[in-house]
């Protein structure tokens, strides 16, 4: 199925409970990783208020507790249930945990955590590069642990939060790890959102029998989150100035958790899958990056690099 840009009123400046606005999600169960700050805690919030049970799959549980207990005080009643679970991606043991620990189906997975543009090179307790094994593997392995409870749902909808950092750089196959070539804390970013992308154009054709659909989106430049927390504060400024890079206009949390919330929830894209999204609509593809502020990179939507991706992932997580 194909979406317009015209197929709903949605935009740019739109949140996330507007977006959630007269959308009952009753009976229907939701898992929104890294929901501890940010985005992640407004889709959670979002997706509760329409009366779907909501799991915050979080690092803390003591933090993802105390964010229950303010969302609790804060939502309308009829919502749904909060509740938490550990989750690390960046140590597979708490994914193997995390699935292990699931029963009955998921309608709603949206792998939202990440972290950004770590200035040294490091590696996750098995040896990937932090960026591409957190980003990226972990919600790999969560997600393809959690496919039987997806396809149990039956119209389940997985929702990656990748980034228009993914124009930094495609992935790498060949030095995925940075052993190779210099670390650079961009395009290793990058890469790990290209990942992002690819991954949601991989499940789309792998699991449709299963009746899943999976998007990526762009949530926007949204300075209040924590997803920076490792940057250095003069680091993105060196790096615009060096790149020449122009960033998109800046977005509330609320706003920003809008594209998410649209993709995992709204009617307006049901059956909408293998795409990616910003500013609430498909967005148009690119095939360079020059001074662009928005769009889609070819390679991040192409299908064999999709293929290979998944291949080397499993291999990886095994």
């Amino acid at each position: 199925m194909s979406v317009s840009e015209t197929s709903h009123p949605f935009g740019a400046n739109t949140t996330a409970s507007e977006i959630i606005d007269g959308v009952d999600l009753h009976g229907r169960r939701a898992v929104v990783t890294g929901a501890g700050s940010g985005i992640g805690v407004e889709t959670a919030r979002a997706l509760a208020t329409a009366g779907a049970d909501v799991t915050l799959a979080v690092r803390s549980a003591d933090a993802g507790a105390r964010v229950v207990a303010r969302l609790e005080a804060q939502l309308p009643s009829g919502s749904g249930k909060l509740n938490v679970k550990r989750l690390d991606l960046a140590d597979r043991s708490t994914v193997t945990a995390f699935v292990a620990d699931w029963s009955g189906p998921l309608h709603i997975l949206v792998n939202n955590a990440g972290v950004m543009a770590l200035p040294e090179l490091t590696r996750t307790p098995d040896g990937r590069e932090t960026q591409f094994g957190v980003n990226h593997l972990g919600h790999f392995a969560l997600t393809v642990g959690l496919r039987p409870a997806l396809a149990a749902a039956e119209g389940a909808r997985i929702v990656s939060v990748a980034s228009i950092g993914h124009l930094f750089s495609p992935v790498v196959f060949d030095d995925l790890d940075y052993r190779f070539r210099p670390y650079d804390p961009w395009t290793s970013y990058g890469q790990s959102k290209t990942a992002n992308v690819l991954f949601a154009v991989g499940a789309a054709e792998r699991w449709a029998d299963d009746g899943i659909t999976a998007n990526a989106l762009m949530p926007g430049n949204i300075a209040d989150t924590s997803l920076a927390r490792h940057m250095d504060p003069g680091q993105l400024a060196g790096f615009i100035d060096a790149t020449g890079l122009a960033l998109p206009p800046g977005k509330t949390v609320e706003q920003g958790a809008a594209t998410s919330v649209l993709l995992a929830a709204s009617p307006t894209v049901e059956g909408v899958t293998g795409r990616y999204f910003e500013d609430c609509a498909p967005s148009r593809t690119v095939t360079e990056r020059a001074d662009a502020v928005a769009g889609v990179a070819s390679y991040a939507l192409d299908r064999a690099n999709a293929q290979r991706l998944w291949a080397v992932s499993e291999a990886l997580v095994r």
